[in-house]
């Protein structure tokens, strides 16, 4: 749907998406509300169970619609509903590849139960045969590299586990955060997602675009996305968001020959290792195997200065 690529609209995700004829998407995120309670510019968050199944159910068909044939669909979801979703997902003929955790630091603290800190995100396909899996972009170094210099290990690093715990909440008091969305995924989680499972130029749909996360994502990795949210205010935001990424991609310098496609990569990688720039270019081991692994995830043939690297880190982080 040209309409729909690369932008954000306003509107019902299930009558927008309903009215579409043909599958557009190559990946689909969806981030929905929780029925916890929470307070949304034109959404409150607490429904009956029934409805809030059934209105799961719709959102869902409608996006599984939209995916084309070879294309993935995950959804972040709370501890109260993630059953559900996972029947509703078998029911309609998704496949599910992993249920992953998003375990978190700065989690919620709770006075008669034990603090919430984790989040769980369904990885469904359309197609169990065919689909888009980047194992290259996402892999890191593993301890074996790391700590035991073990000849056995595979030089191109590891896939990460199903836990994911190295993407803390985006609390208040952080650089990154919107401020006028009360809830938003990291960048580096969704950019974790949209690397392994789409391709440069692919479509990414996020049927509740919210703070605009995952468009924002989209766009730095070079994918196309489109993005529906029943708030004008919400919309309006992340569009400001989106332009003054652009804005700063316009702008971004060069670091010894270094794209912007790269210099993302250096910052993902980072995080993905959760090792600080400073650690990195400290540790020549350490340097030497990033940047080893730096070119295994940008997959472009292409060997890297380690010197030019640790220049480029020491900039970011800056």
């Amino acid at each position: 749907m040209v309409e729909l690529l690369n932008k954000l609209i306003c509107g019902n995700c299930i009558e927008v998406l309903g009215r579409i004829r043909e599958p557009f998407a190559d990946l689909v995120f969806a981030d929905p509300p929780f029925n916890i309670g929470y307070k949304y510019d034109k959404y409150y968050d607490r429904v009956k169970k029934k409805n809030y199944i059934a209105w799961t159910k719709d959102w869902m068909s409608v996006c599984k619609k939209v995916l084309k044939p070879n294309g993935s669909f995950y959804i972040a979801i709370g501890d109260e509903y993630a059953a559900n979703v996972k029947i509703i997902a078998d029911e309609l003929g998704l496949f599910m590849r992993n249920w992953l955790i998003w375990h978190y630091t700065f989690g919620q603290q709770l006075k008669r139960k034990f603090a919430r800190s984790h989040t769980h995100i369904f990885y469904f396909v359309k197609d169990k045969k065919n689909f888009t899996f980047n194992d290259h972009a996402v892999r890191v170094p593993s301890l074996r590299q790391l700590i035991y210099n073990d000849r056995r290990a595979n030089p191109a690093g590891k896939m990460p586990n199903d836990v994911w715990d190295g993407y803390p909440r985006v609390c208040g008091t952080f650089k990154e955060r919107a401020g006028w969305h009360p809830c938003q995924m990291p960048e580096s989680l969704l950019k974790r997602i949209i690397a392994v499972s789409s391709n440069a130029g692919d479509c990414v749909l996020d049927p509740f675009s919210g703070s605009g996360t995952t468009a924002a994502a989209a766009s730095q990795l070079g994918r196309k996305y489109a993005g529906i949210d029943i708030s004008q205010k919400y919309v309006e935001n992340a569009n400001e968001r989106l332009a003054e990424l652009k804005k700063q991609s316009l702008s971004l310098d060069t670091h010894f020959n270094f794209n912007p496609a790269e210099l993302n990569e250096l910052k993902q990688l980072s995080s993905d290792m959760k090792t600080p720039p400073q650690k990195i270019i400290a540790d020549k081991n350490l340097l030497e195997l990033f940047t080893n692994q730096l070119s295994v995830r940008m997959n472009n043939h292409k060997q890297y200065n380690k010197q030019a690297v640790a220049t480029a880190l020491k900039d970011l982080a800056d």
